[in-house]
């Protein structure tokens, strides 16, 4: 096999077949604790507008996002791991729209398969993609995409992962931990002075979960969707 690390949110990679899409701060721990929670399924939006639509249309549907790490005006749920695992969401339909992780997945269609992850489900994931390359009959093309621009948290995720479909060493999951708490994109988390963003966040972003499933999108609905899949 083929494994390439990306980072950014708005790639335009050559087809592969599979792609997986890292947003550790915040979007797929929130995606990986929504599942946890009961939802049924996460759709991916571009922009708000399209969000906001989709809820004039289905009021039941719960909107969760972000716009440059701040809660949306008129959004039912901000982009919390925190908030969210006190919800109740049993069979419930999220909407997603984010900064990072949901823009770069909608960048990451051209792809047989593709997954989400945070650092939370990323071992499962891993391994997941592991057994796939062990059933194919051919050499596959894999690409992580670490989504935040700079951030060294999704970067060592994206390394993590492919540390362990590689069955390799050169990095532990404590090391991952210790450089998602230290990314800068966690310090607006510690500044006592900035109320949008909750320090017990990164808590949620740092812990792994043997929770048995991975989230894959379904590119073949009109909306993207992440769905669940026991593994």
């Amino acid at each position: 096999m083929t494994i390439a690390i990306h980072q950014g949110n708005n790639l335009e990679l050559e087809r592969s077949d599979i792609n997986i899409v890292i947003d550790v701060i915040r979007a797929f721990t929130v995606a990986h604790y929504a599942f946890l929670g009961g939802v049924r399924n996460i759709l991916l939006v571009k922009s708000t507008d399209e969000a906001i639509t989709l809820k004039k249309k289905h009021p039941h549907y719960l909107l969760a996002g972000e716009e440059h790490g701040i809660a949306i005006k008129g959004f039912d749920l901000s982009n919390s791991p925190k908030q969210i695992t006190q919800e109740r969401l049993t069979d419930k339909t999220l909407v997603q729209k984010t900064t990072n992780g949901v823009k770069a997945t909608l960048h990451s269609l051209n792809t047989k398969h593709l997954f989400v992850t945070g650092f939370s489900n990323a071992k499962c994931t891993a391994e997941y993609v592991r057994k796939l390359n062990s059933l194919a009959d051919k050499k596959l093309i894999i690409n992580i995409i670490a989504s935040h621009p700079t951030g060294d948290d999704d970067l060592a995720c994206a390394e993590y992962i492919k540390n362990v479909i590689l069955g390799s060493n050169t990095i532990t999951a404590a090391e991952v931990r210790t450089r998602i708490i230290h990314s800068h994109v966690t310090q607006k988390f510690f500044d006592e002075t900035n109320l949008d963003f909750d320090p017990e966040d990164i808590g949620f972003c740092s812990k792994e979960h043997n929770s048995h499933f991975i989230m894959e999108v379904n590119k073949n609905r009109k909306i993207p969707v992440i769905e669940r899949k026991n593994v």
